[in-house]
């Protein structure tokens, strides 16, 4: 379990039925445009990210390690009827610049700020999956006042685990060694066995394209680094929508952040939005909902 979650680093129990019943699916995919902007990171490296729609509160998503903001196509397109829906692509992966000396969770908390004020966003709930999990922890320490939620996508499982530097250096050298092998297991890894081999083979695709340097950084700078140290500082609500591959520790959790609440998707894996993208969006529907009051 500890060994998936530092991979899965890097990489509201759903209660209000008449949120969710008021998500209609079909009003909401109606067609968007879909702009490709650009800002700059406080460090100088170029940061792209797609944006569309209008509306508070905004919602900003952010993508594991080694995946990129496609990864929220669906969400963009479901949401943006309603509210301005951000979706970027963190340093060293998508589009954005890999030119960085200095990498870390909090330096792409920075890079997520940067992106928020570029789009002037003063009231979001931030989506951050696998990796993003706690970069978007880190984004809503910067931002008080301006962010209303937290919601984690198949990450924070259990809180109190620190990645060693040690092991850190371990995964950065693997993934060194063979970079497309390394892709190739860790991608199956997130996945139920007979999930839709076509999901898993275009996951593994977007993800190889990643720059070995920079997952190399990436990985190497996850070391050392405390999830529950920045949860107890989070003043806005800490929501999560997982997957049921491994177990979320709910009760865990709550020693650390009391107002804990997590949807467990049925015999999904690492990539709800992905897998099953319209029930996905029915959770966060209602998680938004749930904030928003």
């Amino acid at each position: 379990m500890r060994a998936r979650n530092s991979a899965i680093l890097l990489v509201a129990v759903a209660a209000m039925l008449s949120a969710a019943a008021a998500f209609d699916g079909r009003r909401e995919k109606m067609s968007v445009a879909i702009e490709r902007k650009t800002c700059r990171a406080a460090d100088g490296v170029t940061i792209v990210y797609s944006a569309c729609g209008a509306g508070e509160p905004e919602l900003v998503f952010i993508h594991g390690g080694l995946a990129d903001r496609s990864f929220w196509d669906a969400q963009l397109k479901a949401f943006a009827g309603r509210h301005r829906v951000v979706a970027l692509d963190l340093p060293g992966h998508g589009e954005s610049g890999a030119n960085r000396v200095k990498w870390g969770i909090p330096e792409f908390g920075a890079d997520v700020k940067a992106v928020a004020d570029a789009e002037e966003l003063q009231r979001m709930v931030i989506f951050g999956n696998s990796l993003g999990g706690p970069v978007a922890v880190e984004a809503a320490l910067l931002m008080p006042g301006r962010v209303i939620g937290v919601c984690a996508v198949d990450t924070f499982q259990n809180l109190d685990h620190v990645i060693m530097p040690e092991e850190a250096r371990q995964r950065a050298e693997a993934s060194r060694k063979d970079f497309a092998g390394f892709v190739k297991e860790m991608t199956k890894s997130l996945f139920h066995p007979d999930a839709e081999p076509a999901v898993i083979a275009d996951a593994e695709r977007r993800m190889a394209r990643t720059s070995p340097d920079a997952a190399y950084a990436i990985f190497m700078s996850l070391g050392g680094y405390d999830p529950a140290a920045s949860a107890r500082r989070l003043t806005v609500p800490l929501r999560a929508i997982n997957g049921d591959l491994y177990p979320t520790d709910l009760a865990g959790v709550r020693k650390i952040k009391p107002d804990f609440n997590a949807a467990v998707m049925k015999h999904m894996g690492h990539y709800p939005m992905l897998e099953r993208p319209d029930e996905f969006n029915r959770h966060v529907a209602t998680i938004v909902e749930e904030l928003s009051r």
